[in-house]
């Protein structure tokens, strides 16, 4: 029997585990947290906040793959009334449309966008600087980046179009991913995998007598990557981004969710498709505010805080819980002009070592990277493992 050893009980993570073990491998998970999940957790408690990913969206393999192994749940839709308070700050003011401009880069038959092109000076041709602008700052939904603009117009354009298809790809699983995670951690275990949480590992030498020959697949951010394997060359671009979760008492009228085009921003109110994320009467709001390398978290909160004043008339008075954090490289990949997914850190790293994560040499959107990179991992680690057992 193959074996695998799996650092890092993630949603990468779990998606390797459950691969490895169906494929017949024994597998071990090592995860320093006390629970799996990693950024995939949702908060325990009366506020049921999403630490990483919120939506999950069904235009990429990893649905198929959830699905048919029943681990994505009950979803929580959005009701159509709902949906109609998404918001849009354009000019300082909140409107229910885009700009007509901004438009024109959402008609079918576009053309591909180029990889060695900034997004702001493609679109900038298409649909003018303002249109541009424009999308550039409503695609920070997907991106998590300040200056979305600077951005490649390939990497850009795909996101711009995954965030914008009708009918929408994002859902929702109810009661947050970590219902979702919960359901991939049990059919781990009965498969046979075995889970060590609070077990963290600093370097490869502490599993040297567990896993020696055995291929390693390191499923942690891209930093603890780079430092857990000694590797200076495993970097690449990421986010930074203020958040703020927010509960509030409830006040008709409040919009779903608000998109800042004169910036880059995005407010959602997760309980309009999910009750159960709050207690009876509240509201629970989660905000991401890009900032850039000068700007603080003060910066990128007040920049949030604009946009509740617009969205959320009279939060102030109506806060029962707030939360505030910054996330730094910590929200994936973003692709700069001349690059693409294609160049990032390699899923094999040689010596019977694999990364998987949202920031390394798969496809994909946000989570969808997660999932193609360890599939990728674990299909490269049996491969390679059964050669060498061959040959032996």
């Amino acid at each position: 029997m193959h074996r695998i050893t799996v650092i890092g009980g993630g949603f990468a993570g779990l998606t390797a585990a459950i691969t490895a073990a169906e494929a017949g491998a024994k597998v071990t998970v090592y995860e320093a947290h006390h629970t799996l999940g990693g950024r995939a957790r949702t908060a325990e408690g009366p506020y049921r906040t999403n630490e990483g990913p919120h939506a999950l969206y069904n235009g990429g393999p990893h649905w198929a793959w959830l699905k048919q192994r029943d681990l994505i749940g009950p979803l929580a839709p959005i009701p159509p009334l709902e949906a109609a308070r998404l918001r849009l700050r354009h000019r300082g003011v909140l409107r229910r449309t885009p700009p007509f401009a901004m438009l024109k880069l959402l008609r079918r038959g576009l053309p591909q966008a180029p990889v060695d092109v900034d997004f702001m000076t493609w679109a900038t041709d298409i649909a003018g600087q303002e249109g541009a602008r424009a999308a550039a700052h409503y695609s920070a939904v997907a991106l998590f980046h300040h200056d979305p603009g600077a951005l490649s117009a390939a990497f850009v354009q795909e996101r711009l179009r995954r965030a914008t298809k009708l009918p929408p790809e994002a859902h929702y699983p109810r009661g947050g991913w970590a219902t979702m995670i919960d359901r991939m951690a049990a059919r781990a275990w009965n498969l046979g995998v075995r889970m060590e949480t609070l077990s963290r590992v600093d370097s490869l030498d502490d599993l040297d007598s567990l896993t020696t020959g055995t291929p390693v697949v390191v499923a942690t951010s891209l930093d603890a990557a780079r430092r857990l394997l000694k590797d200076d060359s495993l970097t690449w671009t990421s986010g930074r981004t203020a958040l703020i979760d927010l509960a509030v008492r409830t006040r008709r009228g409040d919009a779903f969710a608000v998109s800042d085009l004169d910036e880059t921003g995005w407010l959602e109110r997760f309980t309009a498709q999910d009750r159960s994320l709050a207690p009876a009467g509240e509201q629970l709001i989660q905000g991401q505010i890009p900032i850039g390398p000068h700007e603080s978290r003060a910066d990128g909160i007040a920049r949030a805080e604009q946009l509740l004043d617009l969205g959320f008339p009279g939060w102030r008075e109506r806060v029962t819980w707030r939360r505030e954090s910054v996330a730094n490289g910590r929200t994936g990949a973003v692709d700069l002009p001349g690059t693409s997914w294609r160049d990032r850190p390699a899923v094999d790293r040689g010596d019977g070592i694999y990364l998987a994560g949202d920031q390394v040499a798969a496809p994909g959107v946000l989570s969808e990277v997660s999932f193609n990179s360890a599939l990728t991992a674990v299909s490269l680690a049996l491969g390679r493992h059964a050669l060498d057992l061959k040959r032996a």
